[in-house]
């Protein structure tokens, strides 16, 4: 029942209306309650009232049944409305807030979550389940309590008609009890297997549909429908289990509904036909099962919702206690002006605790401006190391200082505002050109954009484009091409104008026109700025003040590329390997 009131916190703002929402419904559902009542009356007062002529039965009638009409078409309507509205508007900002909790929970999450849990499992979780504890909300905070008022008004009324009866009208009430208690401890963990089944397929399906092209290449459909089958036949039998349990339950509390009112009938009849019940007492009776056995019907089918939204509940929270990996620890300040001065000092690394080491006791010291690149085989730690600067991760030993202050004593966020970083594959959102450059500046004028991207080199093919800055680029910038995604990448780190840039194989994969357009507004972004570049390419990275060779997590040479070319060391034989290539490459190309 911990989820249960942890969720309660985000009720809580909404108490009073709540209790609002409640008063009015009771209102609604107890005039319904008169209307066994007022057969009652008629039969036994006007019907069978043998000292009453035909017209004053007639006015009494009439008279009765006008002021039904008034209260049930004049004054139930509007109170029905406020009722299912309140219900529903409150229930909505809950699952708004819990959204935008789950939202800011998203974006705190280390990388490391990232990379072992599928998108589309978050998704679920954010969607599907936040939408399933709705049911809380709406039935159990409001509509179990008017039923429970319900029966108990309508128990009020028919004791003060006939007490024995009413016993006998409730006598099946502990079976009720007993189906709850036995069906719905399973049907909750069944219901979490089913919800779980639901994220597996959505997760997987959310992969698949980014997968396309892949799939296409590889002429691989056949072997992806069977893949998705195993896991939407997988949420099938877990549903079809459910659905199974539940129709047991279903069976079971409906038989017990059906018999009450036999019960009922066969003892009032025999007290009927005794003298000592009238016919109307009887009539009125019988409406009352249905007032009483309906509430209690929706009770029951309640605890099912009611466990399937627990379940959810149980989800919702079990995502929200996934734990931070990088936290501000108490008393960060915030990193303000920033000389880019960085020192890598005994840096060892693994990303986790069984892992070996990716990075062993590296050090560096880097001053304000340098441009320094990384360079080695592919595996040895280059943006591994990068990595750990705007600490996306922590390292596991050493420390990393910008300006001479641990970076883990800044606020997170403050760190990552002064970095700017360009990588191989920069996300794009499916929105306008223009609203990708502002991420770097939200603020930014229309004219500071079309600077950043001048500056980029993207400004004459962003007005090439059918709506210019206004166009929509598509999920992950799919309707442009690599380069041209490169440079709005680059544009919205001009925007930004951070003090320090990383690089990370920014210009790889991409053809010779694209390079030199990127590499131009790399160099001119890089100018005067504390640099760190990670590149496959050696030849874009010729320029550096000093390359850094790294081989299995080790610095194994640094020193500028006509120093490392003059060492004839690991630097010069990957320099040389490479050289090699690109002249095959030009010979094939001709």
């Amino acid at each position: 029942m911990d989820s249960i009131k942890r969720y309660l916190r985000f009720v809580q703002p909404y108490k009073g209306k709540i209790i609002l929402t409640v008063l009015i419904g009771i209102v609604k559902f107890s005039i319904p309650l008169l209307m066994p009542l007022i057969i009652k009356y008629v039969i036994d007062h006007i019907i069978n009232a043998e000292d009453m002529t035909q017209a004053e039965r007639l006015d009494q009638l009439f008279l009765i049944l006008g002021g039904a009409f008034l209260i049930f078409l004049i004054l139930r309507p509007p109170i029905e409305y406020i009722r299912q509205y309140l219900a529903q508007w409150i229930g909505s900002h809950i699952l708004y807030d819990i959204r935008e909790k789950l939202f800011d929970h998203i974006q705190r999450l280390s990388l490391r979550f990232y990379s072992r849990t599928k998108t589309g499992e978050i998704i679920s979780r954010v969607i599907h389940d936040v939408e399933q504890t709705k049911t809380f909300v709406i039935t159990g905070l409001m509509n179990i309590w008017l039923d429970m008022i319900t029966i108990v008004i309508a128990i009020i009324i028919m004791l003060t008609m006939d007490p024995w009866l009413t016993l006998v009208s409730i006598a099946l009430f502990p079976f009720y009890g007993f189906a709850v208690k036995y069906f719905y401890a399973r049907l909750r963990k069944l219901t979490r297997d089913r919800s779980q089944a639901l994220a597996e397929v959505q997760g997987h399906l959310h992969e698949r549909v980014q997968g396309v092209p892949v799939t296409r290449s590889f002429a691989l459909e056949d072997h992806e429908q069977e893949q998705f089958g195993a896991k939407n036949k997988n949420f099938l039998d877990k549903a079809i289990t459910h659905t199974n349990w539940n129709a047991y339950t279903y069976s079971v509390t409906n038989t017990i509904t059906d018999l009450a009112p036999l019960l009922v009938i066969a003892f009032a009849g025999y007290q009927v036909i005794t003298g000592s019940l009238t016919i109307g007492t009887m009539v009125a009776f019988v409406g009352y099962m249905d007032r009483v056995y309906n509430p209690l019907r929706r009770l029951v089918n309640s605890a099912t919702v009611l466990t399937q939204s627990i379940a959810s509940m149980d989800r919702v929270f079990e995502f929200v206690d996934e734990k931070y990996d990088i936290v501000d620890k108490p008393g960060a300040k915030k990193m303000e002006h920033v000389r880019g001065d960085v020192k890598i000092e005994g840096v060892s690394f693994k990303y986790d605790e069984e892992d070996p080491l990716v990075l062993k006791n590296v050090d560096l010291d880097i001053k304000q401006g340098e441009t320094i690149a990384f360079v080695g085989m592919s595996g040895g730690g280059k943006s591994t190391l990068i990595s750990l600067i705007p600490r996306f991760y922590d390292v596991t030993a050493g420390r990393i200082s910008i300006d001479g202050t641990d970076i883990r004593d800044f606020e997170a966020r403050s760190l990552r505002d002064n970095i700017g970083m360009v990588l191989q594959d920069n996300i794009l959102f499916s929105e306008s050109i223009a609203m990708n450059i502002r991420m770097g500046n939200p603020d930014a004028t229309d004219e500071q954009m079309i600077e950043a991207a001048k500056a980029a080199n993207a400004h004459e093919f962003i007005m090439e484009l059918p709506n210019g800055y206004d166009t929509l680029v598509g999920e992950r910038g799919v309707k442009l091409s690599g380069g041209q995604k490169q440079r709005v990448a680059i544009a919205r780190v001009f925007l930004k104008n951070p003090p320090l840039l990383v690089l990370d194989e920014a210009t790889s994969a991409l053809d010779l026109e694209s390079e030199h357009l990127i590499q131009n507004a790399l160099e001119r972004l890089a100018s005067e700025r504390t640099t760190f570049i990670v590149a496959h390419r050696l030849s874009t990275i010729t320029h550096a003040d000093r390359i850094v060779h790294i081989e299995n997590g080790e610095i194994v040479e640094v020193g500028s590329h006509q120093e490392l070319m003059k060492k004839k060391g690991h630097y010069y034989d990957l320099y040389q390997v490479q050289e090699l290539d690109d002249h095959k490459q030009e010979y094939m190309g001709t």
